[in-house]
């Protein structure tokens, strides 16, 4: 079956760029409900895995053009809900297959352990399975961020505004709420916007974001490599 895949803009923007634009999206689009439950933003915490040679961080580094990316991921640093998923990138189109799955599940992954997952009905878990056995994918880094999110059904948009992005350093210690994290950008008042949208996005939210942002340029934004950039990781 094809993968349903959406356009994904990225950019580097301001915190007084963050406020105008904030401010005008509240008038037209959702906030997302998991920020509204949170007093109007969540955190997300991402444990990425990669191949023994690095293969994601690289591919991304090197451009090139079709890859995947693994990542388990928990919010608000609660093990209520764990995800797996996989970030696919064909060009410049991007899909997520996402798996939900069970604390104990998660602890034998994050060990490098994928048994029984070869007969899993998941299509994605046993993709994971299969990169474990092959090409023994595993936990390489920690990424932390606070997110705000707003919504809007015409071409299922949605924009984010990522902020105070830190990395776990060398640590894999998923739900541990105490682990120790340290900032990763140059500033905290950088955040990144990301826009996703089905086929189009509606010139009105277009119109909005270049006023509100104009001398924002897009850029290929990884979190990901940002984090095991700092690390010493090229």
């Amino acid at each position: 079956m094809a993968l349903p895949l959406r356009h994904e803009l990225k950019f580097y923007i301001s915190w007084s760029q963050y406020e105008v634009l904030s401010r005008c999206l509240k008038g037209i689009l959702h906030l997302d409900p998991n920020a509204v439950k949170n007093g109007g933003s969540y955190h997300i915490r991402s444990l990425y895995f990669d191949t023994i040679f690095d293969d994601a961080l690289y591919d991304k580094i090197s451009g090139v053009k079709d890859r995947d990316k693994y990542r388990m991921r928990i919010y608000n640093l609660s093990d209520k809900e764990v995800f797996m998923e996989c970030k696919t990138k064909v060009g410049s189109m991007i899909s997520k297959r996402s798996a939900k799955i069970s604390r104990d599940l998660a602890e034998q992954l994050i060990a490098c352990d994928p048994t029984g997952l070869e007969n899993t009905k998941s299509g994605l878990l046993r993709d994971v399975y299969r990169e474990m056995r092959t090409r023994l994918l595993h936990p390489v880094v920690i990424v932390d961020y606070e997110r705000e999110a707003y919504l809007h059904p015409a071409e299922e948009v949605r924009i984010t505004f990522d902020m105070k992005l830190r990395s776990g350093l060398f640590s894999t210690d998923l739900f541990n709420a105490q682990l120790p994290t340290v900032p990763v950008m140059d500033t905290e008042e950088t955040l990144i916007l990301e826009i996703k949208y089905n086929r189009f996005l509606p010139p009105y939210i277009a119109e909005m974001i270049s006023f509100a942002c104009p001398e924002a340029v897009q850029s290929a934004i990884s979190k990901y490599t940002i984090c095991r950039r700092y690390e010493g990781k090229e």
